[in-house]
């Protein structure tokens, strides 16, 4: 059995990793450079913060490839290295899971295009697919475990990122990212992604939220795709996910913060799981140290009922009106953006 199914089947959660970007950053990455070409560059700086997430208690721990396809890469004139960079990635990842004394599980990090797909934009589906699959591949070739597409906005690139990560045989993680009206950039909602990965031709082993605007607005997704996954009655549907950002960015002496502290995150955790979600980590800010509180909160977390919308307001902060009146039932069709609107999602997002 596969190392990540294998993990699923017999514990009742598992602890993903933080943020790679913003922790990078404070490695010493300049913003506007590819964090992908580190893995040939500083592949210590690379394992060494993988170290520091396995050593807080990460049961799943991501790649350094979120930008890592050939759209990407060529802002930085590496689409030729798409191969090169994706296998380091994994290999530095998998060579520390390995040494870890137990098991953790690699999850190759797979993230938009950074193009907009038709028919609102003009990358084809089949030129999408073709550079996932190029993707998803070499992660595997490196050690993955697991194809993890991430930051997503349109149902149109989760189906060519799926496609193209079955490419491998792997199991597939798919999680999207709610803004402030409760629903993706592209106005899909937590429940829309629910319903859309029922249509998909390879099933999902686990979806979810990552990103967004903070940790509350994630755990208002876990509810909204919970009710929409217990729909279909026979607990078949995929594990949930809720890798939220570490409190709200702000933006302080020239650089985005974020606010979230160690207490703050392991609250998150506790009712992220309570929630519905299976796996759960943090997105961006969440340092080693933010990773550890959560993993100390969930192994003293006794499992209760789903927390109230209230009640994640009053603990981890606002919810947006989308995300509550999907789960009151009073939300109507999610805003579109305007024709030609691109992601804006960085390639260091994560």
């Amino acid at each position: 059995m596969n190392r990540f199914t294998r993990a699923l089947a017999e514990r009742p959660w598992l602890l993903a990793d933080g943020a790679t970007g913003s922790n990078l950053f404070e490695m010493g990455l300049v913003s506007g450079d590819a964090p992908e070409l580190w893995n040939i560059e500083h592949a210590d700086r690379i394992a060494l913060l993988h170290r520091r997430f396995i050593d807080a208690g990460a049961d799943i721990i991501l790649t350094n490839s979120f930008g890592g396809n050939a759209m990407r890469l060529k802002l930085h004139q590496a689409q030729s290295r798409v191969s090169e960079l994706n296998e380091a990635a994994a290999g530095i990842a998998r060579r520390e899971a390995d040494a870890s004394g137990r098991e953790v599980i690699v999850a190759g990090s797979i993230g938009p295009t950074g193009e907009v797909l038709q028919p609102v934009g003009t990358l084809t589906a089949e030129d999408a697919t073709h550079a996932f699959a190029e993707q998803a591949q070499a992660l595997a070739r490196g050690g993955a475990d697991v194809m993890w597409i991430e930051t997503m906005s349109s149902k149109e690139e989760v189906g060519a990122a799926v496609e193209g990560a079955a490419t491998t045989g792997l199991p597939i993680v798919v999680t999207m990212s709610f803004d402030t009206h409760g629903s993706t950039m592209m106005g899909v909602t937590a429940a829309d992604f629910i319903a859309f990965g029922r249509t998909l031709p390879q099933r999902l082993a686990a979806c979810g939220s990552n990103c967004g605007v903070g940790a509350a607005e994630v755990v208002a997704g876990m509810l909204n795709m919970k009710r929409e996954n217990d729909k279909e009655g026979d607990n078949e549907g995929p594990v949930l996910v809720a890798k939220g950002n570490c409190g709200v960015p702000k933006f302080v002496d020239g650089a985005i913060r974020y606010d979230g502290t160690p207490e703050l995150m392991a609250v998150y955790a506790r009712m992220a799981l309570d929630a519905g979600a299976r796996i759960i980590g943090g997105c961006c800010g969440t340092s080693p140290e933010h990773l550890r509180a959560m993993r100390q909160a969930l192994e003293a977390h006794t499992p209760s009922r789903a927390p109230t919308m209230e009640e994640v307001q009053a603990q981890l902060g606002e919810v947006s009106r989308g995300a509550r009146a999907l789960w009151s039932g009073t939300a109507g069709p999610a805003a579109r953006p305007a024709r030609g609107a691109r992601t804006a999602r960085s390639a260091t997002s994560r």
